[in-house]
C-alpha cells in the first residue's frame, strides 16, 4: 500500500516537499532531474523552494506535458511559460535546463530524459474529476510513452479552472502532448499531491485503490518505486 502523509495545509506540504526535494539534491553529487507539472498543486512546493533560495546549479526541470499545438510563450494556458516563470526563474534555474516534450518528435522525450540521468524525484498532480496525470486520460496504457494525446472533455472541464482565462470549453484545446505513465514509472521517487476540497473525491478514489487501475491513470503512484501521497486535511 502506497504511504500516504497529510498536512495542516497546502502551505505546510509545500515547505515539508521542499525540504524533501533539497535533501535528495543534496545528496546527489551529480545532474539532479526534477519532474514537475504545470497548475495549482505544486505552487505552494515551488513557492517553498524560492524562500529557500537555494543553489540548484546542478537541476534539471522536466515538464511533463503541453498543449499542442504548442501556444506561444505569452499565452495564459502555456506550460512552457508557467515552468519559466514559476520555476525556473525563481530558482535561479537556466532556460537550458527546462525540458519540455516536443510534439514534432515526442519519442525523443525519454530519450532526452533518460540522457540527462533519468528523474530523481517526479512531482504528481491529479485531475479532480477524473484523475488524469499530466494530459493522459482514462485508459491510458501503463507502459505507454511520451505522445501527443487526446485531451478528455472531463480533463479540459478541469482545465477551465486550472487556466482560468479560457472563457469556455470550446476554448480549450483538445491536444496535448504528454509523458507516459512508463515516463513516470521510470523516476526514482514519486510525489502525488492533492490539496483542497475539490481534490477530496479524487484523493479518497487513488486510496481505495492498492494497484494500478486504468480508469484511473493517476493510479500509477501505486506500481511506481519509492511513492507517496502527500494531502492537506480538506483533501483527506
Amino acid at each position: 500500500m502506497t504511504d500516504v502523509r497529510v498536512f495542516d495545509d497546502p502551505q505546510a506540504l509545500g515547505h515539508a516537499l521542499a525540504d524533501e526535494v533539497l535533501a535528495r539534491y543534496e545528496c546527489s553529487d551529480r545532474s539532479f532531474v526534477l519532474g514537475c507539472p504545470g497548475g495549482r498543486s505544486l505552487r505552494s512546493t515551488y513557492a517553498a523552494l524560492a524562500e529557500r533560495r537555494p543553489d540548484l546549479s546542478r537541476c534539471t526541470i522536466v515538464m511533463m506535458d503541453e498543449y499542442f499545438p504548442v501556444p506561444p510563450l505569452n499565452a495564459h494556458h502555456s506550460c512552457t511559460r508557467f515552468a519559466l516563470r514559476e520555476i525556473c526563474k525563481p530558482l535561479g534555474i537556466p532556460e537550458e535546463r527546462l525540458l519540455a516534450p516536443d510534439p514534432g518528435d515526442p519519442g525523443a522525450y525519454d530519450e532526452r530524459i533518460a540522457g540527462a540521468g533519468g528523474i530523481d524525484l517526479f512531482l504528481l498532480a491529479s485531475g479532480a474529476s477524473d484523475g488524469h496525470v499530466a494530459f493522459l486520460p482514462p485508459g491510458s496504457p501503463l507502459d505507454g510513452r511520451t505522445s501527443v494525446v487526446r485531451l478528455a472533455d472531463s480533463t479540459r472541464r478541469d482545465n477551465l479552472r486550472t487556466f482560468p482565462g479560457f472563457p469556455s470549453l470550446d476554448d480549450v484545446p483538445e491536444h496535448g502532448i504528454s509523458v507516459g505513465l512508463a515516463t513516470i514509472r521510470d523516476s526514482r521517487g514519486v510525489r502525488l499531491v492533492l490539496h483542497g476540497k475539490d481534490k477530496r473525491g479524487a484523493a479518497a478514489r487513488v486510496r481505495a485503490l492498492d494497484s494500478f487501475d486504468p480508469s484511473w491513470p493517476v493510479s500509477v503512484v501505486h506500481s511506481c518505486s519509492d511513492a507517496e501521497i502527500w494531502l492537506d486535511r480538506e483533501a483527506a
